[in-house]
């Protein structure tokens, strides 16, 4: 039997509209893991170009790829700032 050849999905590539983003983080935000949170929001980052949203931020790429990675622990700061530079925000509703 031929070994099966897989390759790791990446999201960031398949990102390409506004509707698209804002859908796929509306999604992880219902779901309500933080670190799938802070996994997305790098993903949106990668599909719009880590360099400008890190200028955009005021970090360092490499910091930002780094704390926006699974495992990654950016302060509350940073993801506000990343979603500003994304054209996002937060916003409180009653359930």
């Amino acid at each position: 039997m031929k070994p099966i050849k897989t390759t790791v999905w990446d999201p960031a590539e398949y990102l390409e509209t506004e509707e698209q983003i804002t859908a796929y983080l509306d999604d992880i935000f219902k779901s309500g893991d933080p670190d799938l949170i802070v996994t997305a929001i790098g993903d949106v980052a990668r599909a719009r170009g880590m360099s400008k949203i890190a200028d955009d931020a005021g970090r360092g790429r490499e910091s930002l790829y780094k704390s926006l990675s699974p495992g990654g622990n950016p302060s509350f700061g940073t993801i506000l700032k990343v979603l500003s530079s994304l054209g996002f925000g937060i916003r409180i509703t009653s359930p």
